[in-house]
């Protein structure tokens, strides 16, 4: 005898609840269809649900993402990077308090305080029939990130190593829902025959019919519910083996929306509006921002991050302020509507001439107009690059290109052996864009506060 096993999915939603009606709408389309054929159905989310660019996920400090994850009757979600470290400690160890889903994430310890009872490394569903699939729960080791806020992420290797016999014994079937990405699900494939189903994550990776390797079938969804997630397993209850396994990922752009899930986002969005509605200062003349030139507020903001973490100079993208600020008074609501990004403060400490390399690269035209997606980054393009704590002096060619001619430091040269306190994004550390600063031995992040933070205490000087 044979049982039909059906599991759907999302990935890296990222609070894009504009897809959201459609992929609720679709999930209970097809309950209905199994309810009727008496065929069993579990709901999964793959971590980043959550993304604190939206103003329900910021108003609500994700609690707002857990009641819509409820609403839809999901049964097993992970932890992505977005909601393990850009929630404060406190925010995150009850961030799902209220959820009616298991919560499971094996490389995930809470180091300062005893672990949240929610958060488990898997979770193990009977089928009516009595097939025992285990689902495990595996994130993105930022372990640096996590360190300071009181948590700890260990190496999935370990982990599995540890955990994968003991799953085997209690389970027919396993499924790791992993937030890695790609390189790492297809390596965790070949390492571990044991895992069946790998959905994965974190990436934004699409596979459209699944892939296959060593058996494994890996399966991703892209990100901000542009597709759905759709695994169908047959299990040979004699046998117990599998006869048959398929993965899809299902466009939602024209799926029917739940009409009910739409006006549920909308009354929440503005509960979450009313607690952003937190006074910051008064302005009498309205602030404007420019992408690709020097503005006050640019300016202003720059100069903050210099003096709060104590540093020599500071450089940030004008890409980073999305709107202007109109006069009147100014609310936290504003703020992070010009500035959503989940990025944080980050001090490295550079050479001289490390810092004149920089300082070189942020004046170059291909990288100001770079479109920039990810790294904590929700803005369109990087922008021009503004510098606090350091005078420099460029040219314009005929061209429009700008040559750095001149750099002092407190009215000298800079001096290529001395070592200098910079202080940036973090998401200058990630990635190919500044080498000097991405594998600079000293590196310190400032969390929980963002960069908006930031931007508040430069709006009220």
């Amino acid at each position: 005898m044979k049982e039909k096993l059906f599991f759907y999915y999302t990935s890296d939603l990222h609070s894009h609840f504009e897809n959201w009606p459609q992929i609720v709408g679709y999930f209970n389309e097809q309950k209905k269809k199994h309810d009727y054929k008496g065929e069993e159905y579990w709901l999964f989310d793959n971590g980043d649900h959550l993304d604190r660019f939206h103003p329900i996920a910021e108003g609500l400090m994700g609690k707002g993402n857990v009641e819509l994850l409820n609403r839809a009757g999901y049964n097993v979600v992970t932890i992505g990077n977005n909601e393990g470290i850009t929630l404060a400690s406190e925010d995150l160890h009850h961030l799902y308090d209220q959820a009616e889903f298991q919560v499971v994430c094996a490389n995930l310890k809470c180091d300062e305080t005893s672990p949240p009872i929610w958060l488990k490394p898997y979770h193990i569903m009977e089928s009516k029939l009595g097939t025992k699939i285990a689902v495990i729960g595996l994130t993105a080791p930022f372990r640096a990130f996590y360190q300071k806020l009181g948590w700890d992420v260990q190496s999935p290797y370990e982990v599995l190593d540890e955990l994968l016999m003991e799953v085997s014994e209690k389970a027919d079937i396993t499924i790791l829902l992993s937030h890695l990405g790609i390189n790492d699900d297809e390596e965790i494939a070949r390492r571990y025959s044991d895992i069946d189903i790998i959905i994965g994550g974190h990436t934004h990776h699409l596979f459209k019919n699944g892939e296959y390797v060593d058996g494994s079938l890996l399966t991703a969804a892209g990100k901000h519910g542009t597709h759905l997630g759709e695994v169908m397993v047959e299990w040979d209850l004699e046998t117990k083996e599998m006869d048959n396994k398929q993965a899809y990922a299902i466009p939602t752009e024209h799926l029917k929306k739940d009409e009910q899930v739409t006006e549920h986002i909308k009354q929440i969005r503005v509960e979450a509006i009313e607690r952003l509605g937190t006074p910051v200062t008064y302005l009498k003349e309205p602030l404007h921002i420019a992408w690709f030139q020097d503005t006050p507020l640019m300016t202003r903001l720059t100069e903050q991050l210099k003096s709060w973490t104590s540093s020599d100079i500071a450089m940030l993208n004008a890409g980073v302020l999305l709107d202007h600020l109109p006069a009147g008074e100014i609310t936290y609501e504003d703020v992070h509507r010009i500035c959503p990004h989940p990025m944080n403060p980050c001090k490295v400490n550079l050479k001289g001439d490390e810092l004149l390399e920089v300082i070189r690269a942020a004046h170059t035209k291909k990288l100001t107009e770079i479109k920039l997606k990810g790294f904590g980054f929700r803005g369109e393009v990087i922008g021009k690059m503004v510098f606090a704590g350091v005078d420099i002096e460029v040219s314009t060619d005929g061209d429009g290109v700008e040559h750095v001619r001149k750099v002092t430091y407190e009215g000298s040269p800079i001096d290529y052996e001395k070592v200098y306190s910079f202080a940036t994004a973090d998401t200058f550390t990630f990635g190919r864009f500044f080498p000097e600063i991405a594998y600079a031995s000293t590196k310190t992040y400032y969390m929980p506060e963002l960069l908006r933070d930031l931007l508040s205490e430069a709006l009220k000087k």
